[in-house]
């Protein structure tokens, strides 16, 4: 057999941009690694350099970005991450995107309109990303848009957990926002032992953005303490109006489950007067004290993404971390 044969060994790298790098440490601290130093700065102009102070050539690169607000800027740093990476010979780079950006723009709703969260797939392909990896996407089939390997995680494991430490599951009720989120509320059901399931029917304009009418429950939730469940909490009107909708209809109690916490003013407002026991979100995204009140719990995701991260770069199964189901 002819060429050169090496016993080099694989090298794991964590990299982080700038929007949250507090989420990034809490990653590696669970890897057991620490994040690569990077220079990064924004010039007067407002354009991003990034440069990394070490070399990864030949690394398997991890780079965490948490596309919070303003989320333009952050995915910016994240393309000119990956091109530095690509252009220093790094050997895979993985996008760690625990909140996919765009995400809610996966299709079109009128003509004219652009299918966003495709072109986000798109845009990290061309810089220089082998692989994707994101939390909780809002459409399931958005992971068709990026040409190459992805892995989606499922927060309901941590999620989950915490609910059944705080709730009698005796008396549960899992409660879906709209019809659209019945597939995730039917597997919070079975993880919570088979409980009753209901949905809040609601309407929109589209062409009001963050507006959404909640008109009443199908199922029953009288008596009973609800668990409502969605993906992401933006402004907060569709779940603060659906926790009130279902309080109406007779439950004992309301806790909303969701797993990113936008929390775009009014959202903290409408959160803490709507009525609910509690708030329980993750860390995919962060949450500054101004946008902490007292019925707020907020999880860490941040092991949750090391055991991906370290899957990943073992050639395991990201899949089995979620029972099947990824």
């Amino acid at each position: 057999m002819t060429g050169i044969l090496t016993q080099g060994e694989k090298r794991l790298m964590v990299v982080s941009g700038r929007a949250y790098p507090e989420l990034a440490e809490a990653v590696a601290k669970e890897l057991d690694t620490e994040v690569s130093p990077t220079t990064a700065y924004d010039f007067a102009n407002g354009e991003t350099y990034v440069r990394f102070n070490e070399s990864v050539r030949g690394a398997d690169v991890f780079v965490i970005q948490s596309h919070t607000d303003p989320v333009n800027e952050w995915i910016m740093e994240q393309l000119i991450m990956l091109d530095a990476l690509k252009r220093a010979s790094a050997k895979r780079i993985t996008v760690v995107a625990p909140c996919y950006p765009y995400a809610r723009q996966d299709k079109k709703h009128l003509g004219r309109e652009p299918i966003s969260a495709r072109l986000m797939a798109d845009l990290f392909k061309s810089a220089g990303a082998d692989r994707l990896m994101s939390v909780d996407l809002h459409a399931s089939q958005a992971q068709g848009f990026f040409d190459g390997p992805v892995d989606h995680l499922w927060a309901m494991p941590v999620l989950v957990d915490y609910v059944k430490s705080t709730i009698d599951l005796a008396n549960v009720a899992v409660v879906s926002p709209d019809a659209g989120r019945i597939r995730v509320a039917e597997k919070w059901a079975n993880q919570l032992g088979g409980c009753p399931l209901s949905f809040v029917h609601k309407t929109r304009d589209t062409t009001r953005p963050n507006v959404a009418v909640a008109n009443r429950v199908v199922g029953e939730v009288e008596g009973r303490d609800c668990v409502l469940v969605d993906d992401m909490i933006d402004t907060g009107g569709t779940i603060a109006e659906a926790v009130k909708v279902v309080k109406n209809a007779g439950a004992k109690s309301v806790t909303v489950v969701a797993t990113h916490g936008i929390l775009s003013h009014p959202a903290v407002e409408r959160l803490s007067s709507c009525g609910a026991r509690e708030v329980v979100i993750t860390n995919t995204l962060p949450i500054p004290e101004e946008k902490r009140f007292e019925n707020l719990t907020v999880l860490s995701i941040a092991p949750l993404l090391a055991r991906a991260i370290r899957a990943v770069f073992d050639d395991g199964s990201v899949t089995s971390l979620f029972d099947g189901v990824a």
